[in-house]
């Protein structure tokens, strides 16, 4: 349920109010509108008498929120989120770029890449440190040595970091990571969702391969339910009967999402193409089309990448893409 406030509602009437409401066993979520104020209500609210709530003077609306993402919603709260990533905002129409390699791999190649991707526009920097991998003979990751070179890499370039983490044992190893990515094979983790939501850490949300736009809003649900409301969410592409790409990128997810929810949405073409030719026309399109950002996987060598170097930019390819997204945007926002 969600009750708007007029724009005449006093401080003292708009917290005696929501006191009133959470004696009625339900949180109160509050988001400060340009002219209205929103109260979310979660719980059980099928006790509250509405007509009771449009009877006050200081009350504009009273109505029930029918979709099961509640926080998430819209409804909830009408204007975009901007949310901080290590210091760098997302949404809000704050476009951000995340770029690097799918996999760190030595000092020279993390630190490299930052610097290029840095000199070119991107403005946080990912890489995998543990890599979730179909085959257990794969590369899967430097684990605790790689997330040290994020690190160094950080120091060295000032970009904020985005990683992944696969497992809640490995948490306590991601203290000062930026941004926590959780993995499209974690969509659905709950018990991972409701530790991460605990937290106060940066959650960037990978739709499953074959979920609904809905089970990723609930998965959001989760995080936001535990208390933290830092969550991005992120379109990587599902799984469809194609075969030529590696998954299809579900572009009309954009606008969806940013209908139903204030969250950002962040655009991932490398996953979702596989092939690093069809990168930069998925990237341009996603940034047309009104994401708040994008995720490009970038490598320095990507023929002699121990993971997914075939939809890997170099960094050259990525200068020539960040020309290209730069014109894109400029011409949607003029």
């Amino acid at each position: 349920m969600i009750t708007v406030l007029k724009s005449t509602a006093t401080p003292e009437q708009r917290e005696h109010l929501i006191r009133w409401l959470e004696s009625q066993n339900v949180q109160v979520h509050i988001s400060e509108g340009s002219e209205y104020t929103v109260l979310g209500l979660v719980g059980d609210t099928g006790h509250i008498d509405i007509e009771l709530l449009e009877s006050l003077d200081m009350v504009d609306s009273v109505k029930r929120v029918s979709e099961p993402f509640k926080k998430v919603n819209r409804k909830f709260h009408p204007d975009d989120s901007v949310i901080s990533a290590g210091g760098v905002p997302i949404g809000g129409g704050h476009f951000q770029v995340i770029a690097g390699p799918c996999s760190v791999e030595t000092r020279e190649q993390i630190i490299g890449v930052a610097e290029a991707v840095k000199a070119s526009g991107a403005t946080l920097l990912r890489g995998g440190a543990f890599k979730p991998r179909t085959s257990p003979y794969a590369f899967q990751g430097l684990h605790a040595e790689g997330l040290e070179l994020l690190r160094e890499a950080r120091a060295q370039t000032g970009l904020p970091i985005v990683t992944e983490l696969m497992n809640m044992r490995d948490f306590d190893l991601f203290a000062d990571v930026d941004v926590i990515q959780v993995g499209a094979r974690n969509m659905q983790n709950f018990d991972m969702l409701r530790e991460l939501g605990r937290t106060d850490k940066t959650i960037l949300l990978k739709r499953g391969l074959a979920n609904t736009l809905q089970e990723l809003l609930m998965s959001a649900e989760y995080i936001m339910a535990g208390g933290n409301e830092n969550v991005i969410l992120c379109e990587r592409g599902i799984r469809t009967f194609e075969t030529y790409t590696r998954n299809t990128l579900d572009l009309s997810a954009v606008p969806v999402l940013h209908e139903l929810s204030h969250l950002p949405v962040v655009v991932d073409p490398s996953h979702a193409t596989g092939h690093a030719s069809l990168v930069p026309s998925m990237a341009v399109a996603a940034a047309a089309c009104g994401a708040d950002g994008l995720m490009i996987e970038v490598h320095n060598d990507p023929i002699h990448a121990l993971c997914d170097g075939a939809q890997s930019l170099t960094p050259a390819q990525f200068d020539a893409l960040m020309g290209q997204v730069r014109r894109v945007r400029e011409a949607v926002l003029s």
